[in-house]
């Protein structure tokens, strides 16, 4: 059998299956490791699920356990385990634009799972991520594609520890945002906006850092052509394929430190 890229190497499934969920009763699931591979191959590739190769088994089998995973929220906390969000010095918010696939915006306008809206790039989503100063993922949200970067750090930005630098571009210049991030007792560094009659200072040395999730992202979308484009119809099976995209991208960190 021919081995894909993106099939996980010995390592890789070490680290999954460690913290995949345990099942105590019913009938023995089938091959976890055959399974996974096939996602990560429609993720990798952006394939239709149809499309599978024979070689991950019957693709109802591959989505299905994809898709109830989600819908169960193991892919969320298979990404929390393995994700570090503590002890980081610098932490990083940035959204960035994904267009959708005409087969993702079949669901109806008002569906709440829909999370689509019309920017100048078309009809699409806008990816929120938290990421470490080392460019790795910690948390993320989803808006239509047409919201602004700010309101998501609501969510973003909550939990930050005393003492950490929080790196954001002028976009997330908000009194707001300054006061989440201070009451926290972390630091901000984001450049002031133009039109602001106050300016606040910024360590400028450190935002030069902030690039790291810029190359994250791009990373994100060049890796995984089922992130560059939405195919997903719900946000949440959007989010999880970002979510095992970050699992696959924390454990090749994990393997180059090792």
């Amino acid at each position: 059998m021919q081995v894909a890229r993106s099939d996980m190497s010995d390592l890789e499934w070490e680290f999954i299956k460690a913290v995949l969920p345990n099942k105590t009763r019913g009938k023995k699931r089938v091959d976890d490791r055959r399974v996974i591979n096939g996602i990560f191959y429609v993720l990798r590739t952006g394939i239709p699920w149809a499309d599978l190769p024979e070689q991950y088994g019957p693709p109802t089998t591959v989505y299905n356990r994809f898709n109830r995973w989600s819908y169960a929220g193991h892919w969320d906390r298979i990404m929390d385990a393995i994700a570090d969000a503590h002890n980081v010095d610098m932490v990083m918010v940035d959204g960035t634009s994904v267009r959708a696939h005409h087969s993702a915006t079949t669901l109806k306008k008002r569906d709440p799972r829909r999370c689509l809206g019309r920017s100048r790039g078309g009809l699409g989503t806008k990816i929120h991520a938290l990421t470490n100063q080392d460019g790795l993922p910690i948390r993320y949200e989803l808006t239509p594609g047409q919201a602004h970067d700010a309101p998501p750090c609501k969510t973003l930005l909550n939990n930050l520890q005393p003492g950490q630098h929080v790196l954001a571009d002028k976009a997330y210049d908000a009194d707001w945002i300054r006061d989440m991030i201070w009451e926290q007792g972390a630091i901000d560094v984001i450049p002031p906006k133009a039109n602001r009659k106050l300016p606040a200072e910024f360590d400028a040395e450190i935002y030069r850092e902030r690039n790291k999730i810029e190359r994250f992202f791009g990373r994100l979308k060049a890796s995984f052509r089922r992130i560059a484009t939405r195919y997903e119809k719900t946000s949440r099976n959007f989010l999880s394929m970002i979510k095992l995209a970050s699992v696959r991208l924390w454990i090749e960190f994990y393997e180059s430190a090792a």
